[in-house]
């Protein structure tokens, strides 16, 4: 009799301990879909966040054309920050997109900022002129073949902008009737990111 006690007892204790082991494994693995759950939720909480401020603050952008090569190629894709220029002004040396006399119907542009307001601006003996100083720049020393508009000086207005293309001898920028002095009004944002795979990177 006191052996069948005996193995009652190991029986009941071994499934007390079976028991408390499988709810404990349970806790376990709860707590890892708990934690599993929260890190997705996490990380789509992020991702959800990052469209959302690319979306509401920076605007998608084809290039086409070569004006800006090779700083941007034809065909590359870039990120243009809207909401800048709302907050500060163009600098000299900032990529910009803009629309041609603020024309809604045209093709968005894509150019370089050289001179600013109050600035008098003249191209000769294919050279760039700044308040009658040469400007040298880092981006491209190239001989001038056409100073277009800039032939004779052109003094810039309050809030307006004499913008090149990098690719000097190949673009269509404010030497040109068609764009000419670009205003600040006119500007959609600072071309911020080329996030073209081939050619990913902050722009300067």
């Amino acid at each position: 009799m006191e052996k069948i006690k005996t193995f009652i007892g190991k029986w009941k204790k071994k499934r007390h301990d079976s028991l408390n082991f499988r709810r404990r494994k349970r806790h376990v693995e709860m707590a890892r879909v708990k934690a599993g759950a929260s890190n997705a939720l996490a990380f789509l909480l992020v991702i959800f966040l990052a469209l959302f401020l690319v979306l509401a603050f920076f605007y998608r952008l084809k290039v086409m054309g070569p004006s800006m090569e090779t700083t941007i190629h034809s065909g590359d894709s870039v990120l243009v920050n809207r909401i800048c220029y709302r907050v500060s002004s163009p600098k000299r040396g900032d990529i910009v997109a803009f629309l041609p006399d603020g024309n809604q119907g045209a093709e968005i542009s894509v150019k370089r900022v050289i001179g600013l307001p109050g600035e008098t601006i003249q191209i000769k003996n294919g050279a760039l002129y700044i308040d009658g100083k040469v400007y040298n720049s880092d981006i491209s020393n190239e001989t001038i073949d056409h100073a277009g508009l800039a032939e004779n000086k052109i003094k810039l207005g309050k809030g307006e902008y004499f913008l090149l293309g990098d690719n000097r001898n190949n673009s269509e920028d404010s030497r040109y009737e068609s764009i000419g002095e670009v205003k600040k009004s006119e500007l959609i944002g600072k071309v911020w990111l080329n996030v073209t795979f081939s050619n990913f990177g902050l722009m300067e």
